[in-house]
């Protein structure tokens, strides 16, 4: 899949698109089915694929301090739909500027004039433009007079849940792990680079891999996990901690992991957290040695989890 960032460095394909749009946080059930109809389209009419999303939140820009923290980086989810199959991802920088087109605008510019759309794909609950005056069915009002056909594929629904992004980090905040598993269709990960820490559990004889994530990623509740750890060459099961490490103090939050049955230097180095279980709640502890006590029983926890799969 090739990535453009931002319009001015996009190619229009001299043959059309099929084009969907959407911010695809976290890549879910949801959206799979749209950028999965979308390639479907774009086969039968023997054209190219392109995704439209953004660089951040809308509410970044339009509520500043009201966005929700991510389910997934723009490196990340353009991993997850390039597994889509979708050929082209363009990737707009949301300004206050884009914030203030009129649909129409958008409609001529981006689809007509940049991407010469042929057919376009969105979700049913799809809004764009100014004030989100724009929806699907003035999209597809809007095809005929411009050139395409539009279409609004159905939400998805989970036993009466309806699959959504902020579902999903709703679920995380409250240390729940298997609806977003369910709506993801895999395990919650997170990804960062491996930095430096205070060097505690190399002492205490748990040396962890601390992770430094982008501050707009949303973190699991505060807890300790069982999961795996993944980056080139490594593939280890872990001991997770996402907290503040409050027995020492207090520190801003943070994921730091220790990795089973791994002696090696991840630092400087991309690192995937994959969250399994839940095991308990972050605690106090009253000395270093009782939270040795209690590592010890969390990792035996953790071996028994991934053991089972």
């Amino acid at each position: 899949m090739r990535r453009v960032d931002g319009l001015d460095h996009l190619t229009s394909p001299a043959e059309g698109s099929v084009v969907t749009i959407g911010f695809f946080d976290g890549v879910h059930l949801g959206h799979r089915a749209v950028l999965d109809r979308t390639v479907a389209r774009a086969r039968e009419r023997g054209l190219p694929s392109t995704a439209i999303t953004f660089d951040r939140h809308p509410r970044e820009v339009l509520t500043p301090g009201s966005e929700p923290r991510l389910l997934s980086t723009v490196e990340g989810k353009a991993r997850l739909i390039a597994a889509r199959g979708i050929d082209q991802l363009l990737v707009l920088p949301f300004t206050a500027d884009l914030a203030a087109w009129e649909p129409d605008r958008f409609v001529h510019e981006v689809l007509v004039t940049a991407l010469r759309a042929r057919h376009v794909v969105v979700g049913a609950n799809f809004t764009f433009g100014h004030r989100a005056r724009g929806d699907a069915a003035s999209l597809v009002a809007a095809g005929p007079t411009n050139g395409f056909a539009a279409e609004a594929v159905d939400l998805v629904f989970l036993d009466g849940r309806r699959v959504s992004s902020s579902s999903v980090r709703d679920a995380l905040a409250a240390g729940d792990l298997a609806w977003p598993a369910r709506a993801l269709d895999r395990r919650f990960a997170v990804e960062g680079t491996v930095v430096g820490g205070a060097g505690r559990g190399h002492g205490l004889g748990y040396p962890t891999a601390n992770l430094e994530t982008s501050p707009r990623l949303l973190l699991p509740a505060k807890g300790i996990y069982a999961g795996r750890a993944r980056t080139d060459g490594v593939d280890a099961g872990a001991a997770i901690s996402v907290g503040t490490n409050p027995t020492f103090g207090s520190e801003p939050l943070h994921v730091e992991a220790f990795l089973l049955d791994f002696d090696g230097d991840l630092r400087g180095r991309r690192l995937e957290i994959e969250f399994w279980a839940r095991l308990r709640d972050e605690e106090t502890f009253p000395s270093a040695e009782a939270l040795v006590e209690a590592m010890g029983e969390d990792v035996a926890r953790a071996r028994e989890v991934l053991a089972r799969g």
